[in-house]
C-alpha cells in the first residue's frame, strides 16, 4: 500500500493551526543582528545617542500585545483549551500517573509523535508514519530520560512500527490486551503529545468501526479530542489495558471530526509477544 495515499486518505494537515517557533527565532535573531550593527556603527562615529522616547516604548509593547492576542485563537483553540483542563484533572488520578510513564515522545529530527513502552527492556509501538523511513530515533521517557531506539519491525499497511530501545533496563511498561474488545459508547483513555504539550492525558468514547479507502481491514473511531503528535497514543481502557494506537483524524459524515485507532489485534497478527 502507498503510505502517501494512506495519509492523504484519513490525515488533514490544515486542522490544525500551528504556531512556527522558529520562524519567529528567526526574525528575533535578524532584528538582534541588526541592533547589534546599528550599536557598533554609532560607537564607530561617536554620534550622541537620544534618549528612547517612553512613548514608543509602550506603542511596540501594545502592537506586540495585539499580534500575541492575534495569534493565540490561530494557536489554541477553545477546544484545545479544554483539552488541557481535562489531562490536568485526569493527571491526579493514581492510574494515569502510572500510565504516563511508560508513554514517550518519539523524534526523528523532522517530526514529533507519541509511542509507549510495552516491556522493561523498552520495546516501543509508535505509528510506521511517525517514524518513516527512519532506521533510529530519539525516545524519550517522562522520568527516565533519552534514549536511541532502533526501528525494528514496518508494518505500512497498519500504520504500525516496532521500536528496541537500546541498553534499556527496568523501564515502564503498559499492558496489551490480548485482543480489541469494547461496547458502544465505552469510555477510554488516551495518553500523547499533541501540538506543542508532552504528557498529555485525556479521555473519550469508542463509536464503531470504519472501512478506509486505502485500508484492506478496519479501524475504529473515537469520539476524542485528537491533536497533531497524538499519532502512536496507546487507547487504554478501564482494566489498565491497550487495545488500540491513534493514527489519525477524519471528518465523519454521521459523527463529524473523530479520532481513529488500529485495533490492537493488528499488531498480535503481526508482531507476537
Amino acid at each position: 500500500m502507498d503510505n502517501d495515499e494512506q495519509k492523504k486518505d484519513v490525515i488533514d494537515d490544515d486542522l490544525y493551526e500551528e504556531f512556527e517557533e522558529e520562524e519567529l527565532y528567526e526574525l528575533v535573531q535578524a532584528e538582534k543582528e541588526k541592533a547589534l550593527k546599528k550599536a557598533a556603527m554609532d560607537k564607530e562615529t561617536n554620534r550622541p545617542k537620544r534618549p528612547f522616547p517612553k512613548w514608543t516604548f509602550w506603542l511596540i509593547a501594545i502592537a506586540m500585545f495585539i499580534n500575541v492576542i492575534a495569534i493565540l485563537p490561530q494557536t489554541f483553540s477553545i477546544p484545545a483549551i479544554n483539552f488541557l483542563i481535562t489531562s490536568a484533572k485526569l493527571s491526579t488520578q493514581d492510574d494515569i500517573k502510572t500510565y504516563k510513564k511508560a508513554v514517550v515522545v518519539v523524534e526523528t529530527g523532522e517530526s514529533k509523535g507519541t509511542g509507549f513502552s510495552i516491556s522493561s527492556d523498552g520495546t516501543i509501538i509508535t505509528n510506521y508514519h511517525v517514524v518513516d523511513d527512519n532506521e533510529t530515533v530519539t525516545i524519550a521517557f517522562p522520568d527516565d530520560g533519552l534514549y536511541t531506539a532502533t526501528v525494528s519491525e514496518t508494518y505500512p499497511d497498519v500504520d504500525l512500527a516496532v521500536l528496541e530501545v537500546e541498553d534499556g533496563s527496568d523501564l515502564p511498561s503498559l499492558e496489551l490486551a490480548e485482543e480489541t474488545t469494547f461496547v458502544e459508547d465505552e469510555e477510554i483513555y488516551f495518553i500523547g503529545n499533541p501540538l506543542a504539550f508532552n504528557g498529555i492525558a485525556n479521555e473519550g468514547t469508542i463509536i464503531e468501526y470504519t472501512q478506509l479507502k486505502s485500508w484492506d481491514e478496519p479501524v475504529l473511531m473515537l469520539k476524542a479530542p485528537v491533536y497533531r503528535g497524538n499519532s502512536g497514543s496507546p487507547i487504554i481502557n478501564q482494566n489498565g489495558e491497550v487495545i488500540g494506537v491513534v493514527f489519525a483524524t477524519l471528518n465523519d459524515d454521521t459523527n463529524g471530526k473523530v479520532g481513529l485507532f488500529i485495533p490492537i489485534d493488528y499488531l498480535h497478527l503481526r508482531y507476537p509477544s
